[in-house]
């Protein structure tokens, strides 16, 4: 009997350790303080937000983010060392702002023309050997990708026509730092490369003829085509990847399933983004149309030439060795695919 006692006081103890154990795990937390570029008033930016409740949500709390938007803390381009030196802890910006370190980071981002939809590129990411090329790169800068949203092809906006590439000579239009700005110079534009926050004052001023700014609903978001009447659809210049990247200290010392929930909610995050791009960009073009902005579908002519500079840009674009590399592993998987040749 007293044996018997013994055993059940023991196997107590140990469903009792077994417990506090277990809430002492569930009692993990991590606090995180990341920067957008996006406006609380963009698509984006809301769906950032969204995010934001999704993880904490599915972490029961566990998860809390203090989100800056629209560069609160440092500009867009600064947003990615702003994480790696301690000021924040995460960037929700994109890796081709970060191209001045490494034109690698352009093939983390935007291949300017080379993936046709969102689908398409996340394919690469998730089935290709993204993540692993990707991280490759950001952890040598001590960083930690967690996931791409894509909202879908690009569109700019314009105070001139934009018919096709023989519009693009000395066009001044504002562009994010990286490869488009070699492509647009090679067909005759003048890039000035500037903040995303100086845009609308840019353009109202006269500083800039347009802006490489984002697609249809955040472009009006940002107010642009109160200025601009002109903007092309669909776009086709440029689809860029904005990530979630982490400081490497910060993800490695998260818990599993803290982990596993950020990646999750950032693959969920990426259909959500893609899917309501695609169904408000159609219902903006409408609206804008009805409006008296002019938009311009390319026809397959000019966008040949636009392609053409793509690809001649890549290669001059990509110096580095890690460059080459992701690059190869792009171009590899779209000929696998048959999207390319």
């Amino acid at each position: 009997m007293k044996k018997t006692l013994k055993k059940l006081c023991m196997a107590a103890s140990a469903a009792a350790l077994a417990v506090g154990m277990a809430s002492a795990a569930s009692a993990a937390s991590t606090k995180l303080r990341i920067q957008t570029h996006f406006s609380t008033e963009t698509l984006s930016g809301q769906m950032a937000g969204e995010f934001i409740e999704d993880i904490k949500a599915m972490s029961n709390g566990e998860i809390e983010v203090e989100m800056f938007y629209s560069g609160a803390v440092v500009k867009a381009a600064e947003t990615f060392d702003a994480a790696a030196t301690g000021i924040l802890d995460c960037d929700m910006t994109g890796g081709a702002y970060q191209t001045g370190k490494n034109p690698a980071f352009q093939f983390t981002g935007d291949l300017n023309g080379a993936y046709t939809n969102p689908y398409q590129q996340m394919a690469w990411l998730l089935h290709g050997g993204g993540y692993d090329a990707i991280n490759k790169l950001y952890n040598a800068n001590n960083m930690e990708f967690i996931g791409w949203w894509i909202p879908g092809p690009e569109s700019l906006s314009s105070t001139k026509p934009i018919k096709g590439v023989g519009d693009f000579k000395n066009w001044k239009f504002r562009s994010p730092p990286g490869i488009i700005t070699l492509i647009f110079k090679n067909l005759g534009a003048s890039p000035i490369v500037m903040d995303f926050n100086e845009i609308f004052t840019a353009l109202e001023t006269g500083i800039i003829d347009g802006a490489d700014a984002a697609n249809l609903t955040n472009n009006v978001g940002l107010g642009l085509y109160d200025i601009a009447e002109h903007t092309n659809f669909p776009g086709f210049h440029s689809m860029p990847a904005d990530h979630l990247a982490c400081r490497k200290d910060v993800w490695d010392a998260m818990p599993a399933h803290h982990k596993a929930i950020l990646k999750t909610g950032m693959q969920a995050l990426a259909l959500k983004n893609a899917t309501i791009n695609e169904v408000k960009n159609a219902q903006t073009a409408k609206d804008l149309r009805a409006k008296g902005i002019n938009l311009y579908e390319w026809s397959p002519e000019e966008l040949a030439k636009y392609r053409a500079a793509v690809q001649a840009g890549w290669t001059e674009f990509a110096t580095t060795p890690e460059a080459k590399e992701l690059l190869d592993s792009h171009l590899n998987f779209l000929r696998n695919m048959g999207a390319m040749k």
